[in-house]
This record gives structure tokens, sequence and C-alpha cells, in this order.
């Protein structure tokens, strides 16, 4: 990492990954069965057990888009540092492997870990210098899907399409990523699949889709057509074939899925942006039956994230005039505030 960053930022990056690796630490050793739960506010990034104990600072350096790997071993984010701007970073719990994979020019990208925990995929908002690129004069990459290992090499740019690629998803074997782009022909964001290497890219529909999920078998892809103000929830083959509706959300906008662990249920958030209402958490059956409304508040709740065992579901939440972190049962009941934090936002993260 010498030469791509100075000395002085080195060492500052150094003392927040000791800081940050102590958290970690602190974190695994208390989480407990129910895990913990990862979040952003205020720009710092937060963990906290799932019983609302142990609140912890991970990282206090301007940090966003918090990602747990599956294993809970390892955490990416974004960071900013004013002498070298945005930056996507990630390390592992024991403060090794503290590495900058690319500049990014926004704190909030997409990222997502495969699925063992060796590679991250990343959308950065507009255009990134990849750091050894940089060193040598090289111009800013395009936008686009990159990989890249935990370390830092085998940087790889794996779509180049319309540049508006977004929403990565690993498959569960770690072949393949879906992802959602800009259809210009007809004005539709559609859902393609990919091989890691960039082969195979695949369009799996035709009349529009964005933020693919998939099952946790590998076998659908879960995903949202918003469109004239209505919302549909599909579920479509991993090979394209058999889509079905789930659900359909008349002028609603959704917008996040979440499988369950064991791929029976889907939980999703979904608002009437016409008349002025907020997010409200539902859940449904994978076949699209038993829809139900969990949440209804005046300030609106989103960004559901299902805890390893399927049984509970964090989410960010307004509800009685608090803003802050939140959990639940699956079926709505036993609300619990974790925490109180009118700066939280991101889509939270829960590990084990």
């Amino acid at each position: 990492m010498n030469g791509i960053i100075g000395n002085g930022l080195f060492q500052r990056l150094a003392l927040a990954a000791l800081a940050i690796a102590l958290a970690l630490a602190a974190a695994v050793g208390c989480g407990g069965g129910g895990g913990r739960i990862v979040f952003k506010s205020k720009s710092e990034i937060y963990a906290i057990n799932a019983d609302g104990s142990g609140l912890t600072r991970l990282a206090d350096f301007y940090g966003g888009s918090p990602t747990w790997s599956l294993d809970g071993q390892r955490v990416a984010f974004t960071s900013h540092r004013e002498d070298v701007g945005f930056g996507i970073y990630a390390m592992n719990v024991d403060g090794s492997g503290l590495t900058r994979l690319a500049d990014a020019r926004d704190r909030e990208n997409h990222i997502s870990w495969s699925p063992d925990g060796q590679r991250i995929a990343f959308v950065p908002s507009r255009n990134i210098s990849i750091a050894a690129t940089r060193e040598g004069g090289g111009a800013p990459l395009p936008v686009g899907i990159y990989v890249a290992n935990v370390d830092g090499s085998g940087l790889t740019r794996v779509t180049d399409l319309s540049f508006e690629e977004s929403a990565p998803s690993w498959s569960p074997d770690g072949q393949r990523i879906a992802f959602d782009d800009n259809d210009y022909r007809r004005n539709l964001r559609q859902i393609y699949v990919i091989n890691v290497d960039g082969s195979g890219l695949t369009r799996l529909t035709d009349k529009g889709g964005q933020y693919p999920e998939w099952s946790p078998d590998g076998k659908r892809i879960a995903f949202v057509v918003n469109e004239y103000g209505d919302a549909e929830i599909h579920v479509i083959n991993a090979d394209g074939s058999d889509i079905a509706q789930l659900a359909n959300r008349p002028e609603q906008t959704v917008t996040r899925l979440a499988w369950s662990p064991d791929g029976q249920r889907i939980a999703f958030s979904s608002f009437f942006p016409l008349a002025g209402a907020t997010n409200q958490i539902s859940v449904m059956n994978a076949d699209g039956s038993g829809v139900a409304q969990l949440t209804d508040d005046f300030a609106g709740s989103h960004s559901p994230v299902w805890s390893p065992d399927g049984r509970r579901i964090a989410f960010l939440s307004g509800m009685n005039g608090s803003w802050g972190v939140y959990a639940m049962n699956a079926d709505g009941s036993d609300v619990k505030r974790l925490i109180n934090d009118p700066g939280a936002h991101w889509r939270p993260a829960w590990t084990r």
C-alpha cells in the first residue's frame, strides 16, 4: 500500500484499523446467538447486539455503506479522507488486510460480498480510479460492476453496458452476479445475470426489473418492477424461465426485498409516493400468498433484514416519534427499539 497513499494517511488509517479491529473483535465475542447488526449513523459505522446491548462504533472516519461478509469476519465500507477523497475499503476482523480497493466519488456505493468472503463486488456512483492505476498517472476507469479480492488484487471490471449498472447480488454458489441496468430503448431498468469473469451476460427480463435478490438455494431471483405508479414483485428462475408475479402493489413503490434464510418468505418495504405516505414493511410467502403488513407508523419503516435464524427482522424506523434501529418477530410482534438514533440510515446488515 506504500506509494498509494501517503505515510501520514497510512498511519491514520492504521490507527483507525486498530480501533475497528478491537471493536469488531468485541462485537464477535459478545454477539451471542442473536448475532450482530451493523448500520450507518451520521457518516459513522456502528454495530449492536440483537438484544440492543453492546453498541460499538466500528468506524469514525466518515464511513458509509457498511456490509458484513457472510461469516461476520470482515467488513467492507466506504470512507472519506480530505486528502484523498472517497474510497472503498475492506479489512479483516483482526485488523489485518486493511485495503483500499478503489477511489469512489460518493460515500454511498453498492457493495456485495461473495459467499466465501474472499471477494467484493461494487458499483461506484460515478467514475473511479484504481489506486495503482492512479499512482501511475492513469485516467479514471469507467463506471460498471467491479470485482476485487479482499487484499486489493485481481480487480476486474465485470460489466460494460450503459454505465448505469447497479444493485449487484452474488449467487449463493459465488459463480454469477445478478444486477439491474437501464434499457434505454424502453426507458426501463432490466435484470441481468453475468458470470463473475464477465462472460455469459444474459438479460432475464423484458418488461422491467430492479433490486434483484437471489433465493438462498440459488434457483430463483426475486425482483421489483416499479412502473407507471404501480409496483410488482416478481420471481424468475436463474436461467430466465418461469417468471411469476408474486405481488401487485397499486400506486406504490417497492424499495427493498429480502429473502428469509430458509427461502420460504420475502420481506419488503413499500410506500405510496403520490399520497406522500412513508415506507412500511410487509412480508409474504415465497409463492406470493400470505401478504401481511407488519408496520404501520406515521414516520415510516424500511430496509428490512432477516436474522440468521429467520425468526426476527431488523429495520430502520421513526415509529413512536423516535428514529432508530428496531427489531421485531417475523410476524410483526415484539417490536423493540435497539437504539434511539436520529442519524441512523442506510440498510442495516445482520450477521452471526
